[in-house]
């Protein structure tokens, strides 16, 4: 046998090119449904080649009649091949197959499986050689004590990762807050935990640190969906009434279509002290989403804002001594009259007050009162009868729509700058016929039953001016509600217009 055939038949065996065909599948799948670990497969794919070139050299060694150099490299070159096939078949099933079923370990448990799969591997193969395993596990058992003694912080680190994941203190996914410092635990190694901040960054905390010392795990208790209280402080003059405050920001809270506020438990607001001039209040909410807190503390501030504005009541803050020039009344009263010709042309787009004078236009736009809405606000309620109010959209967008028995929301229309809706219960008192909710951040003027009464009763025949606008809405809402055709529509036009004007003077106290 010549020098390249004993060569070969050395180090190229009758199992290495099933090896080889392996090694290349598991790190074609690799590739392909673990990009973001490609750099690693690299690595593992030139160490389990460069091992098998190792191959060939033992058989060099062979041929050149170096029999004890040949089988020593041969053996440490196919402790490396073998090496290598574990590590890839660990990022194929700790990396793919077990995520693709639902199961998703942390990477100590991944690093165990496999430094236990490299200790057993090399044992059999060193086995295999014919060496005396007694003998290398009492000497590693004194070796072991030694690096243990000059390791003491590393092996603190380790075998506190083992603990927090024997005792699941923290897992994959949880948000933890120690010291100054919150994020999402993104891994659990042997050393350390990865945790990634809101700001993009990732925080590396020993593991022992985590078992020496306390931390929060934000958003988890038992048996219960992850969700975080959040707590929203606002002020308010102290001659404000706290269940005024209650109801005006709870009621806002409970209607309103806020992102990542859990309905349950319900958000609530308590007076949380009286001091330096103003009462205050705290509402305490539940984010389901605990990355996106500012976002949503930002949205529940503008609704508890706009909920107090519409309820007239101001935001106060501690009180302190400031000596300020008055501006002149003069520029008061432009400021107040630009703001009246501004109603007053608002209204005189409103076809339920076509027919009033200027003198009548005036008082109204004096008693009409601002009223903002936060985006998700439910401005008016379906079946609500306690509300006789009508609004004007000044700004923004807000939706209509009807909810049906079984729960659906049917959407109507969407008003915008002008449009006008709860005139029905205003005039008649009925139950609303739909509820309207913020589309966008809205505006509007409200006009409530006793701003209008006292015109009215100083001119009852607006009454019936306002009974045929009232019929002709009617008649429009009931047209989407029932498909109504034109010719049905005008004959139910008469009996309905003295209904409603028998209704409004009724509701008015005019009979």
């Amino acid at each position: 046998m010549n020098f390249w055939d004993t060569a070969m038949q050395f180090s190229w065996r009758e199992e290495s090119l099933l090896v080889s065909v392996m090694a290349l599948a598991l790190a074609f799948a690799l590739f392909h449904y673990h990009s973001e670990g490609r750099k690693s497969v690299i690595n593992t794919l030139a160490f389990f080649f460069a091992c098998m070139v190792g191959q060939f050299f033992s058989g060099l060694l062979q041929a050149l009649q170096l029999p004890i150099a040949a089988a020593a490299f041969h053996e440490a070159f196919i402790i490396g091949i073998g090496i290598a096939l574990i590590r890839l078949w660990g990022l194929l099933v700790f990396r793919i197959l077990l995520p693709k079923s639902g199961m998703t370990f942390p990477r100590i448990a991944e690093d165990l499986f496999v430094i236990v799969a490299y200790l057993a591997w090399g044992l059999v193969r060193l086995r295999y050689a014919g060496l005396d395993l007694g003998s290398i596990v009492a000497t590693s058992a004194m070796i072991t004590a030694v690096v243990a003694f000059a390791m003491q912080d590393t092996l603190g680190n380790i075998l506190g990762g083992l603990a927090l994941q024997l005792d699941n203190s923290i897992e994959i996914g949880d948000w933890i807050k120690v010291d100054d410092i919150s994020g999402k635990v993104v891994d659990i190694r042997w050393r350390s935990t990865l945790v990634e901040t809101r700001n993009w960054e990732t925080v590396v905390f020993p593991n022992s640190q985590l078992m020496k010392n306390k931390f929060l795990v934000l958003g988890r208790r038992s048996d219960q969906p992850v969700q975080w209280r959040r707590w929203i402080w606002f002020g308010t003059a102290l001659d404000v009434t706290p269940s005024k405050v209650v109801k005006a920001v709870e009621g806002a809270i409970m209607h309103a279509e806020i992102g990542n506020v859990a309905k349950q438990p319900v958000s609530s607001c308590v007076l949380m002290e009286m001091d330096k001039g103003y009462a205050r209040y705290a509402l305490r909410y539940w984010l389901t989403d605990l990355a996106a807190d500012d976002a949503t503390d930002a949205a529940v501030r503008w609704h508890v804002y706009t909920a107090l504005e519409r309820a007239g009541i101001k935001l106060e803050v501690e009180e302190q001594n400031v000596h300020y020039v008055r501006e002149n009344e003069k520029y008061e009263e432009a400021l107040h009259q630009r703001e009246m010709m501004r109603r007053i042309k608002t209204l005189k787009r409103v076809e339920l007050f076509a027919q009033m004078s200027e003198d009548e236009l005036h008082k109204l736009a004096e008693r009409l009162k601002y009223a903002p809405f936060a985006k998700g606000n439910v401005i008016v309620k379906q079946g609500v009868s306690e509300q006789h109010q009508l609004f004007i959209v000044i700004n923004g967008e807000a939706e209509v729509y009807l909810e049906k028995l079984n729960g659906e929301k049917l959407k109507l229309n969407v008003l915008a700058k002008g449009d006008f809706f709860g005139e029905m219960s205003l005039m008649t008192g009925s139950p609303r016929k739909a509820s309207v909710i913020a589309k966008t951040d809205v505006e509007c003027y409200r006009l409530d039953k006793s701003a209008f009464e006292e015109i009215l009763l100083a001119r009852p025949s607006i009454a019936e001016e306002v009974a045929q606008v009232l019929v002709a809405r009617r008649e429009q809402l009931d047209s989407v509600l029932q498909n109504l055709d034109d010719e049905s529509t005008h004959q139910a036009m008469h009996p309905q217009q003295n209904e409603v004007l028998a209704t409004v003077k009724r509701f008015f106290g005019m009979q």
